[in-house]
């Protein structure tokens, strides 16, 4: 069997290697690509290659630039056919101007006005999963209350019933973490996905939404009502509704999109508040700290690694030669810890000022639909949660997701006193 370098700490580890990030962040590997090689080539055993962008500046040069670097042809390493590509289209492989107006279709209830609306009710949400748990002294902070949070709420949102919410969820888990094994049954770079090409993240679970999607939308026909799922099936592009394959991406989307990056971004949040204690002090003494400490979570966490775009001419780009149709991945992870940009990037600090990290995309078409309504749905936890306790500490090892696509701790055990 090959033997692999999956030594987070080594600066010259393989970056696309799933392996790598259940053992921490290869912050190395990304310093020395930034410093020698922002620009680089990196060969792939089941691909043409592409050029991973790892300085913040030109991360932005790419975003702004989708004329000159498109969606269109996928977000991920993968390359699809032509068939693939229409089978499992969303609104993030798209391109303005078409883009622009299918993000418009949903952009509604996650606008800053519609989302403060919901502050008081995701208030009530949290108390009610805290209290879920403040009978024990010892649970999973991922399982037990950061992915409660967002997936109770995304079901409201969603306007569906609160005892399928864990059922979706889990579904959202195989899709988003395809490549690990403990949350999919057929992790991609590991068995054979070709039945399942012209799914969504090529994953069996996409067949079991679409049916739920399905009836739901039986459902919203016979009884319209205020929620996403009407919302969509209301929408019109060029005066058509959208056909039952877009309607069926876009909540398939919504479901795997909607919980995991709050959740994670939630565990990096606490995990580096218990490690260092001074801090968890201070915001729990000075709540006024929550926005930039929310902020510094997301910087801190920078839970989607990278996207992918595909040039579409002949450029240059930090001093390398991109071809037309090359790939080139963006490296979100990179970014928000650039020192040209983020003054002593490797040190958490929840008074940060300025930080416009790049965890929802940087500026340009793609940035984050949903930016608005993870911020508030992690401030509302910790101004909830931090109150209530007198100690927390870690309880066990923390585990984290096998993917070099999302950084996610999926279990962080804890032991708390309750104050």
């Amino acid at each position: 069997m090959e033997q692999r370098n999956i030594d987070p700490h080594d600066p010259y580890a393989d970056i696309t290697d799933p392996d790598l990030y259940m053992r921490g962040v290869p912050h190395a590997a990304f310093k020395r690509l930034r410093d020698d090689d922002p620009v680089s080539w990196w060969e792939e055993r089941d691909g043409r290659g592409f050029w991973a962008v790892t300085r913040y500046n030109d991360l932005l040069t790419v975003n702004l630039s989708p004329r000159l670097f498109s969606s269109a042809s996928g977000i991920r390493y993968e390359e699809m056919s032509a068939e693939e590509l229409q089978a499992r289209r969303t609104l993030m492989e798209m391109d303005p101007p078409q883009h622009a107006q299918y993000r418009r279709l949903v952009a509604s209830p996650f606008a800053p006005r519609e989302v403060a609306a919901y502050e008081e009710g995701l208030r009530w949400l949290a108390r009610a999963v805290i209290d879920e748990v403040r009978e024990r002294k010892e649970f999973d902070f991922v399982t037990d209350i950061a992915r409660q949070l967002p997936m109770r709420m995304l079901g409201k949102l969603l306007g569906v019933p609160d005892e399928d919410g864990l059922w979706l969820v889990e579904k959202g888990d195989a899709l988003i973490g395809n490549s690990d094994p403990e949350l999919t049954s057929h992790p991609v770079d590991q068995v054979s996905t070709n039945a399942y090409r012209l799914m969504p993240f090529r994953s069996p679970v996409s067949s079991e939404l679409f049916a739920y999607a399905d009836s739901q939308a039986r459902q919203r026909r016979e009884h319209p009502r205020d929620d996403v799922i009407s919302l969509l099936l209301r929408a019109k592009k060029d005066g058509e509704p959208l056909s039952d394959q877009e309607f069926k991406n876009f909540f398939t989307l919504l479901v795997a999109a909607g919980n995991d990056t709050t959740r994670y971004t939630m565990a990096a949040g606490l995990l580096a508040l218990i490690e260092r204690p001074e801090q968890l002090s201070e915001l729990r003494e000075n709540p006024a700290l929550m926005p930039t400490a929310v902020e510094e979570m997301l910087r801190w966490g920078s839970v989607t690694m990278h996207f992918r775009r595909t040039a579409t001419q002949d450029i240059e780009l930090g001093g390398k030669q991109v071809k037309a149709g090359d790939k080139v991945v963006i490296w979100f992870l990179s970014a928000d810890y650039d020192e040209r940009r983020f003054p002593d990037p490797y040190s958490f600090d929840i008074r940060r000022t300025p930080n416009e990290h790049a965890a929802f995309g940087l500026k340009g078409p793609h940035r984050c639909i949903g930016e608005y309504l993870a911020r508030i749905e992690i401030r509302v936890l910790f101004e909830v949660l931090l109150p209530l306790l007198s100690d927390i500490r870690l309880n066990g090892p923390v585990a984290r997701l096998r993917s070099n696509f999302i950084a996610g701790i999926k279990h962080l055990p804890v032991k708390v006193s309750w104050a």
